[in-house]
Parts: C-alpha cells; structure tokens; sequence
C-alpha cells in the first residue's frame, strides 16, 4: 500500500486512491504476512479486515476496494461490505488475459 504504484495508474485514469490509516496497514500487513501467506484463514482476521473495509468507506469515501494481494480474495469476498464492491485484482488480470487470447 505504501507503494504507489496503484496510485499512478490511478492518476492516469482520473481516479483517486484511498489509504487505511497508518495503523489499519500494519494490522493489515501483520496478518497478511504472518496468517494470509501460510494459507491461514481466521474469523477474527476476516472480521478486522471488514471492518477496516467500513471505516474507509464510511469515513474515507472509497467507492470500491482493491484486493492487491492473491491471499486477499480467500478471505475478503465482493458482497461483504454492503454497497462496497472489491475488486480482485487477481481475476481482473485474468480476465484481461482471456480476452486478449480470445
């Protein structure tokens, strides 16, 4: 996250990006490295991450929410947060691959 690249296609397309704050990033980043990369699925994980995910839409705006990580779709599904839809960055590549090879 603190890396920009997101950011700078973001910029291109006239879009913004929204951060979690300082805090929420090193929860998420304790659990992604340390739960989320071993193949370790908690509820209380999940259940910090959501609400994380309602912060940023309730106070930051954020219309839709990057899953920048392959370990993040296993935990975090589109639908989770009512009216916040994530984007899994993962099936998105995918999806483009397709299309061009079709």
């Amino acid at each position: 996250m603190q890396g920009r690249f997101y950011d700078l296609e973001y910029r291109k397309a006239g879009l913004s990006d929204v951060l979690p704050q300082e805090g929420d990033q090193g929860y998420i980043h304790q659990k992604y490295m340390t739960e989320l990369v071993n193949g370790t699925i908690l509820e209380d994980t999940r259940a910090g991450l959501l609400r994380i995910a309602g912060r940023l839409k309730n106070e930051g705006g954020i219309q839709g929410l990057v899953l920048g990580g392959t370990e993040l779709p296993p935990i975090l599904r589109d639908g989770d947060v009512p009216g916040l839809p994530f984007l899994d960055t993962t099936a998105i590549h995918v999806q483009g691959i397709v299309r061009g090879l079709l």
